[in-house]
């Protein structure tokens, strides 16, 4: 690849990643808004789990096929296509005019936001070597985590000027625009076929046509339906589904268009030529099998309430399901002719490791992001829950400083040391964590510990990372990258499960000693208090069990950074002749 180009592909693809992973958490303040859109009241949030756990099935559940295949395609054209299935999804989002719909949207929106990270770090991989990429890494890492930051700030600033739906809007944008100046460098990479003929405007021209039409089918906006003219393109041809009605029936002719165009351009948008063969060169069926068995496990786990249930009430068929997928998916490893993840790409010791060391960081993590605002809730902020979701922004704002820091320091200390001193830096802060009452938070020395935490896992990024890439081979990166975030985000939601259940266990044998409240309340006030003040403390209790395990898993993640993470004496000697070189 040329020399500058990569590195401005490299920093559009940073930028991408950053807004993608901002809407990760935008949701969390536009979704009493999108609720009521759809029907729903702000009492029924389970009905409304699916809004995020679709974005979460999609980012995670085809992130192996995606990896895999921006090592038989390249990074560009998959980095390119992600930008666009995210703003596709955001369009259907920003439209939707039920829950389904929603859903469908933010499916799609999480398919091309998770997309983007394995072709990134793959990209790093490309560019520098293994002495060098320390840094670069960090940053890719610090962009992804600063999405949790500038999330819920982002939507905080359109829904103070517009509705929930300008979110989606503003996502299609950008992510178009960072699509169009993509498009210009996808002949930089060099396993990028070289395609004869012009950009294929015309194509553009009708895909863009199409989503317009999509939002409007979807949107039916009342200045144009109440119209006496324009109002007849929505009215229904037959029976009253707006998918019959003319601008229906004319988006659909125009996506007939836009295929007939791809399969006759010289160079078509899609490039599908280039995609044509892909059953051969990967086991499609093994990324089938893989997609069902993660989709089975993030439903079963994603869809439970974490501050009073371990598991979703669908989970005693979802399991089984997930059981029977992963086996497959184990069969058509063994037996495929081109396996999803050829065989022998994470043979060695620090390779794998670095997926389990992976696993147990998002173990520890999920219990920072779900249970220090749930006791800021208990405690101190009880009627504002934007008070205490402010509580863990300390911990968020953390993340990207300890990732570009652990990025510059890889250069210095290896990958497996700095791995577990960061893991343990975190395992003080949820041992401090432990000792909190019902006051600490008022005290703003816990800024510290909140700090702390954030550090730790920061500084773990880029190093986990970088072990990996630098003991798997540059074919095998994108999906040896795409496995490693699979690892972290099962970690969180086998990790929240667990240390849900070790709660609620401390929960109920705490609150087991309390005496009923007709005892204590039927005498004063008084009395009552004391009783609420009796729950609360239970309810201390279980986060308290929470913050230990947390502490358990990131002590766990250090032992195995430091066992499974170090190289072998002669990569060692490999990387000093780098270094002094």
């Amino acid at each position: 690849m040329r020399q500058t180009a990569p590195r401005v592909l490299l920093g559009l693809a940073a930028a991408a990643i950053m807004f993608a992973a901002a809407d990760t958490y935008v949701v969390v303040l536009a979704l009493p808004d999108m609720m009521t859109t759809v029907g729903l009241d702000l009492d029924q949030l389970q009905r409304a789990a699916p809004i995020v756990s679709g974005f979460l099935l999609g980012y995670v559940g085809v992130l192996p096929l995606i990896g895999r295949i921006s090592d038989l395609r390249g990074r560009v054209p998959v980095l390119l296509g992600s930008l666009i299935v995210f703003a596709i999804g955001s369009v259907i989002t920003a439209a939707a005019y039920d829950l389904p719909s929603i859903v469908t949207g933010r499916l799609i929106q999480g398919i091309g936001g998770g997309g983007l990270i394995p072709p990134t770090l793959a990209l790093v991989a490309d560019l520098w070597p293994p002495a060098r990429r320390g840094l670069p890494l960090g940053i890719v890492g610090a962009v992804q985590e600063l999405g949790s930051v500038v999330g819920p700030l982002y939507g905080a600033v359109v829904l103070s000027f517009g509705s929930w739906r300008d979110i989606f809007w503003l996502n299609c944008a950008v992510g178009l625009v960072l699509a169009a100046a993509m498009v210009r460098m996808r002949d930089v990479e060099e396993k990028t076929p070289d395609r004869p003929g012009r950009f294929d405007a015309v194509g553009l021209a009708l895909g863009l046509l199409g989503l317009v039409g999509l939002s409007l089918v979807m949107l039916e906006p009342d200045v144009l339906t109440t119209g006496v003219t324009s109002g007849l393109a929505f009215l229904p041809v037959v029976g009253e589904s707006r998918w019959l009605t003319p601008i229906a029936l004319s988006t659909f002719g125009i996506a007939a268009v836009f295929i007939i165009r791809q399969a006759t351009a010289r160079r078509p948008l899609l490039a599908w030529r280039d995609w044509a063969h892909l059953g051969r060169e990967t086991d499609l069926r093994g990324a089938l099998m893989l997609t069902v068995g993660l989709g089975a496990i993030i439903v079963a786990f994603a869809s439970a309430e974490p501050e009073s249930a371990a598991i979703s009430p669908s989970a005693p068929w979802l399991l089984p399901l997930a059981a029977v997928a992963f086996a497959g998916f184990w069969w058509r490893q063994r037996t495929a002719p081109r396996p999803l993840v050829p065989r022998g790409a994470l043979g060695s010791r620090p390779a794998w490791g670095a997926l389990v060391v992976s696993f147990f960081i998002g173990a520890s993590l999920i219990a920072a992001l779900v249970d220090i605002p749930f006791f800021a809730r208990l405690t101190v902020y009880r009627d504002s829950q934007l008070d205490a979701a402010l509580v863990l922004l300390r911990f968020l704002i953390a993340l990207p400083v300890g990732a570009v820091l652990g990025g510059w320091l890889l250069r210095r200390v290896p990958a497996h040391v700095l791995t577990a001193v960061a893991m343990l830096l975190s395992a003080v802060a949820f041992a401090h964590m432990a000792t909190w009452d019902a006051e600490s938070l008022k005290h703003q020395i816990e800024t510290f510990s909140l700090v702390l935490g954030g550090l730790g896992f920061g500084l773990a990024i880029a190093p986990v990372n970088a072990a990996l890439l630098e003991h798997t081979e540059g074919p095998v990166h994108g999906v040896a990258s795409a496995l490693l975030i699979v690892a972290r985000m099962v970690g969180m939601l086998l990790g929240i499960s667990a240390l849900t259940t070790i709660g609620l266990h401390a929960f109920y044998d705490a609150s087991s000693k309390i005496p009923p409240a007709a005892e204590l309340c039927g005498g004063s006030a008084s009395a009552c208090q004391a009783y609420r003040d009796a729950v609360r403390d239970a309810g201390i209790t279980q986060l308290h069990a929470v913050f230990v395990g947390a502490a358990v898993c990131a002590v766990a993640a250090a032992v195995l950074a430091l066992v499974l993470l170090r190289p072998s004496a002669a990569r060692v000697s490999a990387d000093a002749h780098e270094r002094a070189g």
